[in-house]
């Protein structure tokens, strides 16, 4: 079974974490309507997508 030579101290454990953090999602906005957007996705907002429309949006006034 392996077992460390010697004890490993912190500063080097440390140095090791630091590449542990939490890293924010990359957002885009869109170039259609311009609300943030995730990079490769369709958007949420307007439904676009590369420059076409993938899904279809409802007028505003057909939902009531």
């Amino acid at each position: 079974m392996a077992v460390p030579k010697q004890k490993q101290s912190h500063a080097r454990t440390n140095k090791r974490r630091s590449q542990h953090r939490i890293t924010p999602p990359a957002v885009r906005s869109c170039p259609q309507c311009g609300e943030p957007r995730l990079p490769h996705r369709v958007c949420g907002t307007c439904g676009h997508y590369a420059g076409r429309e993938i899904i279809a949006s409802e007028p505003l006034d057909a939902a009531e």
